[in-house]
């Protein structure tokens, strides 16, 4: 564990403090306290003001899409978001097993049945190359889409998860999936400011979804958003989230199932003050990155970097240990020494609600998990 030693000090220097170091909080320096303090004096705290309307224009404008609506969280997003491309009951939805739960109990919240495919070992994200293996060996198109002749189920949409923030290879997975007829959702909720070849992660798929939960770099305390580049889907995604309810001066009239995901206007003044941050955010978040990167060139472990034609977030960094046993080691001692990290997520198909869904040899997956760690992130 002394191997470790130089690293925590490091870390606890960089952040100017001996006592406890969180993996990642969020920083209010900007107007936050002055919209919520308007946002209450209008008495419209809930799901109609000026504040959601505003954080919907701030989201088209940072994604570069049509449209934009503000959602309670980004598993609520996700879930209204494949319901929207026609994820139904008894469906399939292609995604990765490296993930954090939210991901997949979207696609349970449709009664559809996720299918769990191996990740790239440089983006952590879902791998273009194990998507089309597994739609050669079970994929079968027909006139209404693609089915899995193994089961039987229309396989209705593909889940990619932009892992902390790194974009996954998008051209060859849009590739795949338009020969085989299948829709993309985002789930952007960790890459809000990343790019692809220039283009803002979310604006790729049909939809893209981000999350504003209160460890995001940039937060409402809760909130989502949903994305898209067509304003048919966009406004039914607004319908739906607001119950379904016909607009009318005082009638109530709801002529479908829908949800009361809409996010409050007193988060939305919180989100706001926060986008307006955004840019100083993401240009901190590369200054430290480019600081640990320096620093762990010396080192035994491997800092995690972005790829050539990507900008990643940098949301939460994290390093790549020797194995499972390393890993472990680094974890005890750091958060011994009050340095905050934490293992990337178990496994989907290890959790037991997921064990059962059909799933590929998920090798690189495998790898990442018995040896990524995340630590310290915080804009400082």
């Amino acid at each position: 564990m002394e191997n470790f030693k130089p690293v925590t000090e490091y870390i606890k220097n960089l952040y100017d403090t001996r006592e406890f170091i969180p993996l990642h909080v969020p920083k209010f320096r900007g107007k936050e306290k002055n919209y919520l303090e308007r946002c209450i004096d209008t008495t419209f705290v809930s799901s109609v003001g000026k504040f959601v309307d505003q954080f919907e224009d701030q989201m088209v404008q940072i994604t570069g899409t049509q449209k934009a609506v503000a959602v309670v969280n980004g598993t609520a997003g996700i879930q209204v978001a494949l319901r929207l491309v026609g994820v139904k009951a008894g469906d399939e939805v292609l995604t990765q097993a490296l993930t954090f739960v939210a991901t997949a109990n979207a696609i349970i919240y449709n009664h559809a049945h996720p299918v769990f495919l191996d990740v790239d070992l440089d983006t952590m994200g879902l791998s273009p190359k194990a998507v089309s293996a597994f739609l050669e060996d079970y994929g079968e198109l027909r006139d209404d889409g693609c089915y899995n002749k193994k089961t039987g189920r229309k396989i209705s949409a593909c889940l990619p998860m932009h892992t902390f923030g790194f974009p996954v290879h998008l051209d060859e997975l849009i590739s795949v999936c338009k020969a085989w007829n299948i829709p993309i959702v985002e789930d952007a909720a960790e890459s809000l400011g990343s790019e692809y070849k220039g283009k803002p992660t979310g604006s790729f798929g049909e939809l893209g979804v981000f999350s504003f939960n209160g460890n995001k770099i940039v937060t409402s305390g809760g909130g989502g958003a949903i994305v898209s580049n067509s304003v048919s889907l966009a406004e039914k995604g607004k319908y739906l989230t607001t119950t379904a309810k016909q607009p009318h001066p005082y009638e109530y009239f709801h002529d479908e199932l829908g949800y009361n995901y809409r996010m409050p206007n007193l988060n939305a003044a919180l989100a706001c003050a926060q986008l307006e941050q955004l840019d100083t955010f993401l240009a901190e978040k590369r200054n430290i990155a480019e600081i640990y990167a320096d620093f762990f060139k010396t080192q035994s472990l491997n800092f995690r970097t972005e790829l050539p034609n990507t900008k990643a977030n940098y949301w939460l960094m994290c390093v790549e240990l020797e194995n499972k046993q390393d890993r472990d080691a680094f974890l005890k001692y750091t958060n011994s020494e009050s340095v905050m990290t934490r293992p990337i997520w178990q496994l989907m198909f290890r959790l037991p609600m997921y064990e059962k869904f059909q799933k590929d040899n998920q090798k690189n997956a495998i790898f990442l998990e018995e040896r990524i760690v995340n630590i310290p992130s915080s804009v400082r």
